[in-house]
């Protein structure tokens, strides 16, 4: 897929499915990641057809292997405008909550662990 040109006050999108579909869409840096979602929803490319969901509030957006959670905006994770973002697009009921940091909880042994991981795709 050719990549369009961004315009410099936009950040263009490119959103993988699980199946490697991918598709482009442009936003505004104060769009959040919720609105994202139903944007994507609304108008969903054809070439997804057999991948459609049954409602919008189950998809997930992924960027640098974390969920984005509804109320994050394209500006405050800090994207270029004018360039092209990848993040992968997911269906998923719940999100995990948030770590402290990124960091991972310790135990007594000092040793890190995850009981909630999730995998990167």
């Amino acid at each position: 897929m050719a990549s369009r040109t961004t315009p410099n006050d936009k950040i263009n999108l490119r959103l993988i499915l699980v199946s490697g579909k991918t598709a482009e869409f442009l936003f505004l840096p104060s769009d959040s990641a919720a609105e994202i979602t139903e944007h994507v929803y609304s108008h969903w490319p054809s070439e997804w057809n057999d991948e459609q969901l049954p409602s919008s509030n189950i998809l997930r957006l992924i960027y640098q292997g974390r969920f984005l959670h509804g109320n994050v905006t394209l500006a405050a994770l800090q994207l270029p405008t004018g360039k092209t973002t990848v993040m992968h697009l997911v269906a998923r009921e719940n999100l995990p909550e948030p770590n402290n940091q990124g960091q991972l909880k310790k135990d007594k042994s000092g040793e890190s662990g995850c009981s909630n991981c999730c995998v990167v795709l």
